[in-house]
């Protein structure tokens, strides 16, 4: 038979090859000029461990070729597809056919050219890559079905089988285009790395992604997709071992998607990729491809660890409606100390090109920030990924929004997350990432890490700037974290500000307790017990526990409510009165609240804090860290407004630290009876923040408490 086959690359070139060998007439059409002078002065060799074979071979440019034709491939890349289709408008022969030896769904558009009564469709799964000029390697053989679009076997078909190497004909070629779609998504999830295909798909930590990606993709198929080459689209898990054992005997290692990224440097597939299919994790992976292309990005590791955030943070993170947004391919530094790592931001802190949603329907449709706040920025330029926007309590005020859902416990999803900075803690805690910002104002760190067992740190006042961030009570607001260890924590606050981790002089620690605080009736006895039992741990670790006085803590939360109140209502009053219908009714009511302060009271307040600030000061003099119980009670089913008893509760351990700015950190410490964390919280001199971390690394390792998987997972 006689064929022209329009590319001449890996599979076009591979196909052609073996059929001039077997005694075909074969034209081959290439773009390349290269490529076309050394296949007609050298032939067109085939190497790799399948064959090594050279065969005679006539080429031409597109510009050369003929004015009539009977029997056309089509096998160049897909997002070539229109310009390849266009040199057969009226060149095929009218009882001629084209047969597509592409990837991608390009049926429809090359239909459209030459009708669908003349096109047969085909699907190529044996690897091959271009070597230069004239030079084809061939990795292995694969599956090679062709079939009609309208399913029927017909004698063209057979016909055109009987010739081409290793193929078969399927009344389903649809089926195997769509599960090559699904496999192929998981080549483009792994070509964003430099791994090979086979280590991509063998790693347990890329498993959750691959098959969170194949599934997405056989989701949209509109046919029975089909199986090949030990991918079944019915039986995902096994497929992976088994692709696994594929590609490794294949000698091709990586795929045109990464060889056209970082070897040729060229346009990949990737917009024909998006075109074809819908989803957020297709669409996650193109949009990180594309940065490549653009040489935002290389190939790396890190990249593979940025998708697979994404697959965690939908999977796990959108049914707790922890996530705002999602950000494609977030612009960072190419390297720094923080390179590969993915953070979360509380959906108050200005994100370029995001709107400051404040966990408010209306903020949340407003203007995008122009700019980075200083945090964010300082986070890109040390190489973090931003990747995500995570809810919070509207305007961090202590309430919902009746339009926003709270964000709920990764341990138990009935119950919340706490505020404000519940999304932030509900996206580690469930694990899609290891850290994330928060705000805390009177807690909204710490409580929400003691409910999702996660560590929370609010640093010394002013230590993390708060440009860019939307303030409540300007005087109490800090920006912090919230991390899966004290040792992420370290990490990501060193890279911020700089400072160099702390080294712990000895493991005797001076551990000071305040009398009678665990005996108070608002504790618990589950959250009593665990953190007596957590001191008991620390005794027997070695540290001395040391009863100190905290009277002055007692005097300086007096000052506490007026303080925020009347700030809150210096941010918020303007808009309070000019638009109530801004705001949820429970925040409208705490904020209207702050307009009976009067400015004397508030001045009262701030001269009574500045004098009680150095008796706070002392309650730390002979010991390395104050203990205390991070809140009184495990998660509640929602969480309470701050000027309600329950509220004025929560923050019963926490508020003071907001007052003298001094560093708090909160770590998990145990299990209530129903499966719910239980943290304390640990406290140090305003400015000691690295000591206060590393005696924090020293407790968590200490009391070693067991990890539970989340409910949801």
């Amino acid at each position: 038979m006689q064929l022209t086959i329009i590319g001449a690359g890996a599979i076009g070139g591979t196909i052609g090859a073996h059929l001039i060998r077997a005694g075909h007439d074969v034209l081959f059409c290439d773009a390349d000029p290269a490529h076309v002078e050394a296949i007609n002065r050298d032939g067109l060799a085939i190497e790799g461990p399948v064959e090594n074979f050279t065969v005679a071979a006539r080429a031409v440019t597109p510009d050369d070729l003929p004015e009539r034709l009977d029997h056309v491939a089509i096998a160049v890349k897909s997002h070539h597809t229109a310009q390849a289709a266009e040199l057969l408008r009226g060149r095929l022969a009218p009882d001629g056919y084209l047969v597509s030896f592409q990837n991608g769904l390009t049926a429809d558009a090359l239909a459209a050219v030459v009708g669908v009564e003349r096109l047969l469709v085909s699907f190529v799964n044996f690897g091959a890559d271009v070597l230069g000029p004239g030079r084809i390697m061939q990795g292995n053989v694969g599956t090679f079905r062709v079939g009609e679009l309208s399913g029927e076997i017909t004698p063209r078909l057979r016909e055109l089988v009987d010739a081409l190497p290793y193929a078969e004909a399927t009344g389903n070629i649809m089926g195997f285009l769509w599960g090559k779609e699904a496999y192929g998504a998981m080549l483009y999830a792994g070509a964003v790395s430099d791994l090979s295909i086979a280590d991509s798909l063998e790693d347990p930590k890329w498993r959750p992604l691959m098959l969170g990606i194949a599934r997405e993709v056989l989701a949209q198929a509109p046919v029975k997709p089909e199986g090949f080459d030990g991918f079944e689209p019915s039986d995902l898990e096994g497929s992976l071992a088994r692709l696994v054992a594929f590609n490794r005997a294949s000698a091709k290692s990586h795929s045109g998607i990464y060889r056209d990224l970082m070897v040729r440097k060229r346009k990949t597939e990737v917009d024909d990729l998006l075109h074809d299919l819908a989803g957020p994790l297709t669409t996650y992976t193109g949009e990180i491809i594309k940065a490549i292309e653009r040489g935002e990005r290389t190939c790396e590791v890190a990249n593979l660890e940025l998708l697979a955030a994404y697959e965690r943070a939908e999977r796990l993170g959108r049914p707790l409606d922890a996530v705002v947004e999602l950000f494609h391919a977030p612009a960072r530094a190419a390297d720094g100390p923080l390179h590969g790592v993915q953070i979360a931001v509380k959906d108050l802190i200005d994100i370029a090109g995001h709107p400051r949603g404040n966990g408010n329907p209306e903020a949340m449709r407003g203007e995008p920030a122009a700019a980075d706040a200083p945090v964010i920025a300082a986070l890109r330029a040390a190489g973090a990924d931003v990747f995500a926007a995570t809810s919070l309590l509207e305007y961090a005020a202590g309430a919902v929004h009746p339009a926003v859902p709270e964000t709920m416990n990764p341990f138990n999803p009935r119950r919340t997350a706490g505020g404000s900075s519940g999304g932030s803690a509900a996206l580690v805690g469930v694990g899609a990432c290891a850290v994330a910002l928060g705000t805390d104002t009177g807690g909204s760190i710490r409580i929400p890490a003691h409910y999702c067992a996660t560590v929370g740190f609010k640093p010394s006042y002013g230590a993390l700037p708060l440009d860019g961030v939307q303030a409540l009570s300007p005087t109490l607001d800090h920006v912090g974290l919230l991390a899966r260890d004290v040792a992420t924590t370290v990490t990501v606050f060193s890279a911020l500000t700089g400072a160099a981790p702390a080294q712990l002089a000895g493991t005797a620690l001076r551990v000071g307790v305040l009398p009678g605080q665990l005996d108070r009736a608002e504790l618990e006895p589950d959250v009593a017990t665990a953190v007596r039992e957590a001191i008991k741990a620390l005794r027997n670790a070695g540290c001395t526990i040391v009863e100190v006085d905290g009277s002055a803590f007692d005097e300086l939360e007096k000052t506490f409510s007026d303080i925020l109140l009347f700030e809150a209502w210096q941010v918020h009053g303007e808009r309070v009165t000019a638009s109530p219908g801004h705001y949820g009714p429970e925040t409208l009511r705490l904020l209207r609240s702050g307009s009976e302060v009067s400015e004397a009271g508030y001045r009262a307040a701030m001269t009574a804090r500045e004098r009680l600030l150095p008796a706070a000061a002392e309650v730390y003099t002979g010991i390395d860290v104050l203990l205390t119980p991070a809140a009184p009670f495990v998660a509640p089913v929602t969480t309470p407004p701050v000027d309600t008893p329950e509220g004025a509760a929560e923050g019963l351990f926490t508020a003071v630290h907001n007052l003298t700015g001094a560093p708090a950190l909160v770590l998990p410490c145990g299990w209530s009876a129903d499966g719910l964390p239980i943290g304390l919280q640990l406290s140090s001199p305003r400015g000691t923040d690295m000591d206060l971390l590393a005696v924090a690394g020293h407790v968590e390792s200490a009391l070693a408490v067991d990890a539970r998987t989340p409910a949801l997972r």
